[in-house]
């Protein structure tokens, strides 16, 4: 005798394997949603800069040996506070364990420190410190500060501008973000750092936001009003990259220094080459890492220091090493 398969039959059995392959899907979606490890949030300043790359991978090193669920995230540009503010208010939603923080505005971040403080979320603050007094008058506490003295590193390079012109000589500098304590301290260091040095002027001082094409703006600007410089001190090396090709352009590669703060791999490979004068090197892999591991203490009840300093040191063309291939 023939049977026959009815359609009402194939449409049950299709039904039954698409629901059975939806069900094996939530399961995997579940697995995922209930990582028991701990889940700490580094949020930097943006990912558009080799700099946080950097700092990103020391994060994610030292995730993978401590079993920590790390979410990094930032935003697009480094000027942009108030996504950064957004950013850190979803991740104290969702509850994250611990909170690293690399604040893009001192006194502007303050208030979402605040924030995660009352939702019971300890606060790392890596980079650039907050602002003291703003966060003395609102009563907000972090775990610690992990970074490197950038007032020490702007005395630095301000000295060796010191030991290379002993005649009387223009200086420009490339503040960065205004307001920022990251930019200012170096700044303030820098300035410092040449008052024993009377034969050095600064011409001009002018902000570019920490970024590259504006740096290369600014300097093409100031090359045609100020025509005798010989030297630049840039507050980050986006901006001392971005001042580097402005020169190059103006064909006056060689004759105009330029020193910048981070020691990026770019900045290094202009140095070993010739290009660039030096750069204030920062570790910021290390204080990816130094973040994971002592929010992993915290979490464990550990007691760690208010400060963890991370070394810097001034990267020369008898120092800097091109990066590996």
């Amino acid at each position: 005798m023939k049977t026959t398969t009815t359609p009402w039959l194939i449409g049950a059995a299709l039904a039954a394997i698409l629901g059975s392959l939806l069900t094996a899907g939530c399961n995997r979606g579940g697995q995922e949603t209930s990582d028991s490890r701990p889940r700490v949030a580094l949020v930097v300043k943006t990912l558009n800069s080799p700099f946080f790359l950097d700092m990103q991978r020391g994060a994610e090193q030292a995730a993978r040996q401590r079993n920590v669920n790390l979410i990094v995230q930032a935003a697009e540009r480094e000027v942009d506070v108030e996504r950064q503010m957004q950013i850190v208010e979803n991740l104290i939603q969702t509850h994250v364990d611990v909170l690293c923080l690399a604040p893009s505005g001192s006194k502007e971040l303050v208030p979402v420190v605040g924030k995660a403080n009352r939702a019971g979320i300890p606060v790392l603050i890596v980079d650039s410190k907050l602002d003291e007094a703003t966060a003395k008058h609102d009563g907000v506490a972090t775990a610690t500060f992990i970074g490197s003295d950038n007032y020490e590193g702007g005395r630095i390079a301000g000295a060796h501008f010191g030991a290379l012109f002993t005649n009387a000589t223009d200086l420009i500098v490339l503040e960065g973000i205004p307001g920022h304590e990251t930019a200012d301290s170096r700044v303030r260091g820098f300035r410092d750092g040449i008052k024993p040095f009377p034969q050095l002027h600064v011409v001009a001082s002018q902000p570019a936001d920490n970024e590259r094409d504006k740096g290369f703006n600014v300097m093409q600007n100031l090359l045609q009003s100020q025509r005798d410089v010989k030297g630049v001190f840039a507050s980050n090396d986006m901006m001392a990259l971005g001042a580097l090709e402005a020169i190059r352009a103006a064909g006056k590669l060689g004759q105009i220094k330029v020193v910048g703060f981070d020691a990026v791999d770019e900045a290094r490979q202009e140095i070993a080459a010739g290009n660039m004068e030096a750069s204030v090197a920062q570790n910021p892999e290390a204080m990816g890492r130094l973040a994971v591991e002592n929010a992993v203490k915290v979490l464990n009840g550990e007691k760690v220091p208010d400060y963890i300093p991370v070394a810097i040191q001034l990267v020369t063309k008898d120092t800097a090493t091109p990066p590996q291939e």
